[in-house]
Order: C-alpha cells, then structure tokens, then sequence
C-alpha cells in the first residue's frame, strides 16, 4: 500500500504485512506509531484492515484444511476464481493435487505440487518428475496424507524442491489403524491426568477442536460417509482434576463404530486429535518419584 496522509501533524502511515507503519513530515520512518494518532481515522481503518486480514488469512487456511480432511473434490473453477488472492494462494500452493476422473476417483499417476489456477488451462503443477505442466481437469482431490502410498518419497521430492506448505499436507503426522485394534474404543489415550478439567478443554479448544458434553470432537467425512471422532476430557467441575477415556468414532446417527469400521482418514485424524490433547498431560516429576521409593 502507499503512504496515507493523517489529519494531523503532516504524518502518515501505511500498512506492511499487517502492521501499521508511519513516517513524520520530513519523511522518516519512525519505529512506532505515535501515541498522539492512536485514534486517527486513517490509523484505525488499517488496524481494522489488518485485523481483516489476518482472519481471513486463518480462514482461507481452516477451509483448505477440511478440504483436505474431507477428501472432497473441489472444482477448478472455484480454484481459478480464488487464486488471485494471495490468502488463497498461500494456503493452497505447493499442496499434493490429482485430478479426479469422470468415475469420482483420484487419478494419482498424474498428481502434482499445485502452482496455478486458470479456469481456461485448468491447473498449474510440478509433476512427480519435477515438470512443471499444465492439466486440464473439472476437479481435482488434496488428498490427505495417509492416502499417499508414496509418503516418504514425495517428502524427500518436497525436501529437494524447497517447499513449504501452509496447510500441513505431506509433513502431517499420519496414524494407522493397528491390526490389533478391535472393540468400538481405542484406549491408547486413556487415563491422561490434567490438574484441571479446564486446562484439558482449553487445550483441545486452542488446537482447533470443538468441545461438548465432556468431549474433544473431530467432525470427519469419509467415502461420502460423515463421522466424528470422538475422545474423553471429563464432565466434572472445570477447576477439578480431569483423566482422559478413550478414543471413539460414531456415524451421523451416534451409533458407535467398531475399530474395523474406521477409514484410514478418519483413523488417522482422530488419533491426531487425541494425541494433541494427551500431550498436555501433567507429567509426574520422576526425581520426586525416585525419592519416595
């Protein structure tokens, strides 16, 4: 943006990034705004645009995010249409993309690292050889990482390429269902200890999970179907000591599914959940421990 004129002082601002930034009548940059245009029209317009900003940047994010969760095939021309906005293109570019077939299927062979959007050429890649091509396609899938059978080699490509992705595609941490998993309750994550119900809660909130009736929830599609992953916090007082259950999945309905009823998307993402929360457990001081043995 270019430099704004205040109504006072000859001084005026801009924004870079999202912080305001001002310069004095004779032109210099100062390191702070001064105190003086704390309430100027101009100065609280670009606070408000920069706070615009950066939660639509959070947005953008969140949505390529359960684009990727979900599996769902998203069409190229909401691709092209959002592009231009750098937001977007942050969040989406260097993402794994494959075209989706007349069938609704992924066609891995001809996926790619995601550059470019046109609503005329389709979509800009760098292919799996390094290539960088263009694919004409009405949809394509971001497929979540568990589903990439070639994971480690398509880090080592990214490695090489120097990408970075916004949204957590191909360094996500995957989790896959145990052959010995049976019953309908994965109690790996079972008897966690945090000093207060709230700290367990808080957690699971600030990692972007919903809480309700004592539970960390994932909301989950898979093959069309829709899911929620589901894990124990506690419904005690919030300032109460909390201990975690186990890990459960249940269909639309509620009905809990058995472990061998869990796709590896949903399997892997609500592990990821549980994980994540379980993390935050109090930890025994061991010293301590040693001592009074």
């Amino acid at each position: 943006m270019g430099w704004i004129e205040t109504a006072s002082g000859g001084y005026a601002v801009t924004l870079d990034g999202s912080e305001v930034r001002c310069r004095n009548a004779a032109g210099r940059e100062l390191k702070q705004v001064p105190s003086k245009l704390r309430d100027d029209a101009e100065v609280v317009r670009l606070r408000q645009l920069a706070e615009w900003l950066e939660r639509h940047e959070r947005e953008c994010v969140e949505q390529v995010d359960t684009w990727l969760v979900r599996s769902l095939p998203i069409p190229v021309a909401v691709l092209a249409q959002v592009w231009p906005d750098p937001a977007w293109q942050s969040a989406l570019r260097d993402l794994v993309v494959a075209p989706v077939g007349a069938d609704g299927g992924a066609d891995m062979e001809r996926a790619g690292l995601l550059r470019g959007a046109d609503p005329e050429r389709g979509i800009g890649m760098v292919d799996l050889d390094g290539d960088s091509v263009w694919l004409a396609c009405e949809s394509v899938l971001i497929p979540h990482p568990v589903l990439l059978d070639d994971l480690d080699d398509l880090r080592e490509f990214a490695v090489e390429l120097g990408v970075e992705q916004k949204v957590q595609q191909l360094f996500r941490e995957v989790w896959r269902r145990p052959e010995e998993a049976s019953g309908h309750s994965w109690p790996k994550y079972a008897d966690a200890k945090f000093k207060q119900l709230r700290h367990a809660i808080s957690r699971a909130l600030s990692l972007g999970y919903r809480v309700r009736g004592g539970q960390a929830l994932c909301p989950l599609v898979e093959g069309g179907r829709v899911l929620e992953a589901r894990y124990w916090l506690g419904a005690d007082y919030p300032d109460a000591e909390a201990v975690t259950g186990a890990l459960e999945w249940r269909d639309k309905d509620g009905r809990r599914l058995g472990l061998c009823e869990v796709g590896p998307v949903a399997w892997s993402e609500g592990e990821r959940m549980a994980a994540l929360v379980y993390a935050g457990k109090v930890v025994a001081d061991e010293n301590a421990a040693d001592a009074l043995r």
